[in-house]
């Protein structure tokens, strides 16, 4: 199948599942951009013309690091409904279904479009999507600020996708900001302090 129409698809099925969950205008107006970023991010692949074809598992394999699956239930909650989204997320990008965990996301805020779990999820899917911290992930990511202007875990997560992407310094901002505003007797301190803490050595290292 033609890339474009592929890309086509995809769009209208996120588009009616938006419209029939009955999801407010202030969704679709953070939703459409999102989608306009992958899309321009799609063609300047220059592979928008070439046929579909299936993913190869083996070059998109997603690892999904067990310890911040516990962190990110410490941070978001456990066992919840827009919970359940990523983690069938978490188990397609393991799998190197990359479009469909990204997708999954969306379809999940489709029902909870006010759900700081998800939009704190989409940013961290559409970053291991794109393999960097795209401008359609910073967008998800600052939604998700915006929710919960006083939560951790929208900081965390988007330096955590920095990290991934190499870009230590600064994911280390983000890390920072996170563990500040984590309060000083919750479980999660701890574990944001200790990664900021080997970020830091890893930095000096470096020189920075």
């Amino acid at each position: 199948m033609n890339g474009w129409v592929t890309l086509a698809l995809i769009a209208l099925t996120v588009v009616l599942v938006l419209w029939r969950a009955g999801v407010s205008p202030h969704l679709w107006g953070v939703v459409v951009p999102i989608m306009v970023l992958g899309a321009v991010g799609y063609a300047m692949q220059g592979h928008a013309t070439l046929p579909g074809r299936p993913a190869q598992a083996n070059a998109a394999t997603v690892v999904i690091d067990p310890s911040i699956v516990d962190l990110r239930g410490a941070l978001l909650g456990r066992f919840s409904g827009d919970g359940a989204y990523l983690v069938a997320s978490d188990a397609l990008m393991r799998r190197g279904s990359r479009d469909s965990g990204a997708q999954v996301v969306l379809m999940g805020l489709g029902h909870y479009p006010r759900s700081l779990t998800l939009w704190v999820g989409l940013g961290t899917a559409l970053a291991q999507h794109d393999n960097t911290v795209s401008p359609a992930a910073r967008l998800a990511f600052d939604h998700a600020t915006r929710i919960a202007p006083d939560h951790p875990a929208p900081p965390f997560f988007e330096g955590l996708a920095y990290v991934e992407a190499g870009d230590f310094r600064t994911a280390q901002r983000y890390w920072a900001k996170a563990l500040a505003l984590s309060p000083p007797e919750i479980s999660y301190r701890r574990e944001i302090a200790v990664r900021l803490y080997a970020l830091n050595v890893v930095l000096a290292q470096r020189g920075y």
